[in-house]
């Protein structure tokens, strides 16, 4: 089972791949030089989408889980749509925070600043990365899903602590370049350009990675739906009595 239907994957494939490459030319050739952070500044085009990935990913987990809880609409596909998107959402978190550090030393002299930003983007990768490792605990399919989602809707409230921490703190890193408070983009041209194809080109790539790996984990579950029945098949054999021909031989 898929979420995308075969030719739309293919045709999301291809197309992510296109833009991928388009974002490389623009983001190191094609866009200017930032006039104060210098070739540092190119960074933002892989950093900013990374971040907004994490932000959409972890969304749909919460409200796949919300969708799981709620009776109307419980389905196992919530469960597994929640764990695929959580696992990106770490995937990209994690390279937001590499290229935050990338970004940082140039900038501001340091590898890390216990910058608001930067901490609670830090708990947001560990607050998922838990929630990935509750996933694992053995329990059944029913009991699991619903810890999931429990944990998950408690872990997505840091993501609205993360955006709005340049706004309600001091802190090192920059406000909001795009999506600030009164929706005013502080970036113009080619470079705005750029920014916003690296989000398309990234959202397309987690529209099409959320496919594959919802597709393993239907795969997964069937393999271990089938161990589970070759086990208790076994099981039942070895339990089976003995062959009583031959019982009555030695009266």
């Amino acid at each position: 089972m898929t979420l995308l239907k075969p030719p739309i994957g293919r045709i999301l494939g291809w197309f992510t791949l296109g833009a991928l490459v388009v974002l490389a030319l623009f983001g190191l050739w094609g866009a200017p030089e930032d006039a104060v952070q210098s070739d540092a500044q190119r960074l933002m085009y892989l950093h900013v989408p990374a971040a907004w990935i994490a932000y959409l990913a972890f969304t749909v987990t919460a409200v796949a889980s919300g969708l799981w809880l709620w009776g109307r609409t419980r389905s196992p596909v919530w469960d597994r749509v929640a764990g695929a998107s959580a696992e990106l959402g770490v995937v990209f978190t994690g390279l937001t925070l590499l290229m935050g550090s990338l970004w940082g030393r140039p900038v501001w002299g340091v590898w890390w600043a216990w910058d608001a930003r930067l901490v609670t983007t830090a708990v947001l990768f560990f607050l998922y990365l838990g929630y990935l490792a509750l996933r694992r605990v053995p329990a059944s399919p029913d009991a699991r899903a619903k810890r999931c989602a429990i944990a998950a809707l408690i872990a997505f409230v840091d993501v609205p602590i993360v955006h709005f921490s340049v706004t309600w703190w001091r802190t090192l890193h920059q406000e909001a370049t795009v999506f600030d408070p009164e929706l005013k983009a502080h970036i113009h041209g080619v470079m705005a350009f750029t920014l916003f194809w690296g989000v398309l080109a990234f959202t397309a790539l987690y529209v099409y990675l959320l496919d594959r790996r919802y597709r393993l984990e239907c795969l997964e579950e069937n393999l271990e739906e089938r161990e589970l029945r070759r086990a208790i098949e076994e099981r039942v054999r070895g339990a089976a009595p003995p062959d009583r021909v031959g019982v009555g031989a030695g009266r």
